[in-house]
């Protein structure tokens, strides 16, 4: 095997084999369902119990996956603690591979968003840094689009 990643023993059961979701805790519930509904075309539905539609939302990719779960301040949690608004720690940014890529930064463009974009040839790789509605940096990858 010719890769710069290291062979992972297939034999192994106990490791990490895809990410799950990422948890934003959020100002506006609507709002920010509206943008990742809006802009990036995912889908929205209502959390499992204890969760509501006042407290959360669900956020699911195109195969029906629930990738970013959106929280109100007030949802109950498992694990808490202090969350601020704006920068995210030492949370640099989240990476969304996506497709569809002149219609995603034109949805951009007419909400008056500011991003940049950026573009890696050697791998046909296009890029649009954007935040959300509270301060998350999303990373949007385009390959071959």
């Amino acid at each position: 095997m010719n890769s710069p990643f290291m062979a992972f023993d297939t034999r192994v059961r106990a490791r990490v084999v895809a990410l799950d979701h990422y948890n934003v805790v959020v100002a506006d519930l609507d709002r920010s369902e509206a943008f990742y509904r809006e802009v990036l075309s995912l889908e929205s539905y209502a959390p499992p119990p204890p969760l509501t539609r006042q407290t959360a939302r669900w956020i699911y990719d195109n195969d029906e996956r629930p990738i970013l779960h959106l929280n109100s301040r007030d949802a109950p949690r498992a694990m808490d603690r202090d969350m601020h608004a704006g920068p995210t720690g030492a949370l640099h940014h989240i990476a969304l591979r996506c497709e569809g890529f002149e219609e995603i930064r034109d949805r951009i463009e007419d909400r008056g968003l500011r991003y940049e974009s950026n573009v890696i040839h050697s791998i046909g790789l296009r890029q649009i840094f954007v935040h959300d509605p509270d301060g998350v940096l999303l990373e949007l990858n385009f390959f071959d689009d």
